[in-house]
């Protein structure tokens, strides 16, 4: 599972300029981008597997025949949102414009229908032959988007046309692309998902019905928006979205540990996790007989979100979740209002789950209000599109 939208292949071929993609791969990274690294066998001459490898942290393929089991240049093809290929050499642009495919990045090109992205960068004579000028023509009648090269300084002391563009100039190009700004980038967002357990003993616990959905989809959302994530999930089977620092608890004490440690260092928490209100006081270490389980005896748990919002620095964004059963709106408003004064929060999602509703669901609806008692009315919607209207509010706020 990757982040919406920000999965991206860099293809990089054999120009003197692939040096500078290295500083694009960095900036894409810091975009919240996942990038998966496809350089031609000519552009390892001038940087080296290894150093794809330590700067995107993941895995680089260089030939067709690696892996041929998965079918690499069909699933490359297929998982990724966007192809970027910078620098482009003039015969790279040749090759694409003819449909050959004779290399895995060629071959990934023609298997892919995510939009693509050409950066091309060659001397002058190069960019301005009429083989070149077709070749740009045809590819841009296909669809393909050629990012036009800069004027300045070459090899050597040659200066013209054809020079690797600055990377913010790429960037923006392919932020428009995606329809997706990176309006998280540099901020570091802690969420916690799932439904905390209580044992009872080694067998039993008490828990709830959340299956961490919501809290997974702010997670790939914010990752998608550039974000820094932690996510703190309790008891989830969701699968696990690279990019995202995820960190696996049970309890609310467990919970609660890491958020006392992580919280300080992080620009926003959003609390979507269903935590238990009380756990066990008489624990048994050894499985409990049935005839013996008459009563069962509880003590509180801490209020994480109230504890937190009292070390909450200046600038800190708190954003909390609450379930509520209660049929009507104006109700399930001032349920929402109160806890939102109680924990000393700055925004609230309040929704009514009664009769199963919303837990374990794909879709909800409720309220959203913040301090100001500022109330947006959420009607069913996807957890994933509440995600994004979630962090259109957080963004604002943490302007």
């Amino acid at each position: 599972m990757f982040p919406r939208g920000r999965k991206l292949l860099l293809g990089v071929s054999g120009g003197i300029s692939a040096y500078k993609s290295c500083d694009l791969l960095r900036r894409l990274q810091e975009q919240g981008f996942i990038v998966d690294v496809v350089p031609t066998s000519a552009s390892l001459n001038f940087v080296g597997k290894a150093t794809w490898e330590a700067l995107s942290g993941r895995k680089v393929l260089t030939d067709l025949w690696s892996e041929v089991e998965k079918v690499p240049h069909i699933l490359m093809a297929k998982e990724n949102d966007l192809i970027v290929i910078a620098p482009t050499t003039a015969d790279l642009l040749a090759k694409l414009a003819s449909g050959r495919a004779d290399d895995l990045l060629t071959n990934i090109v023609l298997a892919s229908t995510a939009p693509k992205i050409l950066v091309p960068a060659m001397h002058t004579e190069m960019w301005s032959n009429p083989a070149t000028v077709a070749n740009v023509k045809t590819l841009q009648d296909r669809g393909f988007i050629v990012v036009a090269p800069d004027e300045g300084r070459m090899t050597g002391s040659d200066v013209g046309v054809g020079r690797y563009p600055e990377v913010s100039k790429i960037i923006e190009i392919i932020n428009l692309t995606t329809h997706i700004t990176a309006d998280l980038a540099g901020k570091k967002i802690l969420i916690t998902a799932g439904g905390t357990r209580e044992p009872i003993d080694p067998i039993r616990f008490i828990g709830n019905r959340s299956s961490g959905r919501q809290g997974f989809a702010l997670a790939a959302a914010a990752a998608s928006r550039g974000a820094q994530v932690h996510l703190i999930a309790a008891n989830t089977d969701l699968p696990v979205i690279e990019g995202v620092t995820i960190t696996s608890v049970e309890t609310a004490d467990q919970m609660a540990a890491v958020l006392e440690y992580e919280f300080s260092e992080c620009d926003a928490l959003i609390m979507s996790a269903a935590v238990a209100d009380a756990k066990v006081a008489n624990y048994s270490e050894q499985k409990i007989k049935k005839e013996n389980l008459d009563v069962v005896s509880f003590s509180k748990n801490p209020d994480i979100l109230r504890n937190l919002s009292e070390k909450k620095k200046p600038g800190q964004i708190i954003v909390g979740f609450a379930a509520e059963t209660i049929s009507g709106l104006a109700e399930l408003q001032q349920r929402g209002e109160e806890k939102l004064v109680s924990k000393s929060l700055d925004l609230i999602y309040v929704n009514n789950v009664s009769d199963g509703a919303v837990f374990g669901s794909e879709n909800t609806q409720g309220l959203i209000i913040d301090k100001n008692h500022n109330v947006i009315k959420v009607p069913q919607i996807s957890k994933d599109t509440l995600s994004d209207i979630l962090l259109d509010q957080l963004v604002g706020k943490l302007s």
